[in-house]
């Protein structure tokens, strides 16, 4: 069979589901990454506002806020073996069933962290304690978002893959909506004392709700009509690399002969620095900035709070808006192009925030946030599974995000809060960290080749 044939014929194996299937992986992989951003939003803006109370004793704030922070990396620690673990299952075994697990544990660990006693009450036992449920919290969630982009972008139409996947990153501001309105309530409703004292627990304990729905809506979904269609997939199980290098020599499969001989560093390198851009850049914004508009700028902690939340619902027409231009122009034309506008309005929203004045706060952090984060995060979620080849896609997707991860969101606000307090609160080391994450994506987008519309039954590599 030739390659013409082969493409034509795996061109759209999305046919084979329903529009009603489409909804269904749809709504799961935007419940499933709500859920995964929600109980992150819970817990940054926990840390961010009262967990250097709770969990850490020191006289000095700022080294409570950097412990706090710190305590926030270590779920990071745990994303990358989660995700080597449960991606390379979903390889093996299809995106469905592991995403059924990674939601379970992810949402076990956050609800358990609204029972945890306080330093006060057992001392040192606190933050072991928290660890421990975050590195539960990061094993699940290693693989969700990861899980959830490749699902839909072997769900969804070849032309149309840009706008549904951008669902993913929808449903990363839903959860960072939702988590950012609840923490608000609780500031408005009851006083910083009975915040501090109890209310803190709510969020986390309520949490249980949507991981109970997002189970219900995941089961019995179907399988991806791509994982199904490949031709080292043997009743819903992948072929070893020998049994489907055996397979390919006997049946003349030059694609998967090719991909066998490639090697990924290319590719994934690729995949490591656009997540690296937006990772360093959600980590800078969405957690430590809170903390500096609290702790630093000295402003009332319902400010921060209230911008995460307005700066949400405008994501909700930047990231449909990304992914429809990803669409339309292209998964590297877009990246450039939000790169660059990125690097021209970091220094002019950071000093609009660091003015104090509120209104300059929040358009600052509106317009900071979803040009370079929630642009990013919209192209991210479908161009990274587009840029790998169909037999090792969940893993390296799921890889390559998480080890960006690790060091970018992970360890970005916990640099951040140390060398701002070195500085004496200057804003001058937020600026270089954000140009630097935001130069990583762009130098990426100018190596990558267009990838939209790839087949992605495809075993090889884009590059």
């Amino acid at each position: 069979m030739s390659d013409a044939t082969t493409t034509a014929s795996a061109a759209d194996p999305t046919a084979k589901r329903s529009v009603r299937d489409l909804v269904r992986a749809a709504i799961s992989g935007w419940l499933g990454t709500a859920l995964e951003f929600m109980d992150y939003q819970l817990y940054s803006l926990a840390a961010a506002l009262v967990f250097a109370d709770l969990f850490f004793s020191s006289e000095n704030p700022a080294v409570a806020v950097v412990a706090a922070m710190a305590t926030y990396g270590v779920g990071y620690v745990a994303r990358p073996v989660g995700a080597f673990f449960f991606a390379r299952l979903g390889d093996k075994t299809g995106r469905t069933k592991v995403l059924f697990y990674t939601i379970l544990l992810m949402g076990l660990a956050t609800t358990l962290i609204g029972f945890l006693p306080t330093y006060d009450q057992v001392g040192i036992l606190a933050p072991i304690l928290l660890v421990l449920l975050r590195i539960a919290q990061g094993f699940g969630a290693g693989a969700e978002i990861s899980g959830a982009g490749v699902m839909l972008a072997e769900y969804a139409p070849a032309k149309r893959r840009g706008i549904i996947a951008s669902l993913v990153a929808l449903g990363t501001n839903c959860g960072t909506l939702l988590a950012s309105g609840i923490w608000a309530i609780l500031l408005v409703t009851f006083s910083e004392d009975e915040v501090i004292d109890w209310a803190w627990r709510i969020p986390f304990v309520a949490s249980a709700v949507i991981m109970l729905f997002a189970i219900w809506v995941r089961f019995n979904l179907k399988e991806t009509p791509v994982f199904e269609e490949r031709d080292d997939v043997v009743d819903g199980k992948a072929l070893s690399k020998a049994e489907a290098l055996q397979l390919a020599t006997e049946t003349g499969d030059v694609r998967t002969l090719e991909a066998m001989q490639r090697k990924p560093w290319k590719a994934f390198s690729i995949a490591l620095l656009l997540r690296f851009g937006q990772a360093g850049n959600s980590g800078m914004i969405q957690t430590y900035l809170i903390s500096y508009i609290t702790v630093v700028l000295l402003l009332d902690r319902s400010i921060g709070v209230n911008a995460v939340i307005v700066s949400s619902l405008v994501a909700f027409v930047t990231v449909p808006l990304s992914g429809w231009l990803g669409d339309r122009f292209g998964r590297k034309r877009m990246y450039m192009v939000w790169a660059i506008i990125a690097l021209i309005v970091i220094v002019p929203t950071m000093l609009m925030i660091s003015s104090k004045d509120t209104v300059q706060v929040f358009v600052g952090y509106v317009v900071l946030h979803n040009l370079a984060v929630m642009s990013f995060a919209s192209l991210e979620n479908l161009t990274l599974p587009e840029i790998f080849g169909a037999r090792n896609r969940y893993t390296y997707t799921a890889m390559a995000r998480e080890i960006a991860a690790i060091v970018a969101t992970g360890a970005g606000p916990v640099i951040a809060a140390a060398w701002v307090s070195a500085v004496t609160g200057s804003f001058v080391p937020i600026i270089i960290m954000l140009v630097f994450f935001t130069l990583c994506a762009l130098v990426a987008s100018i190596w990558m080749p267009e990838v939209a519309g790839r087949d992605l039954t495809d075993p090889r590599d884009a590059i």
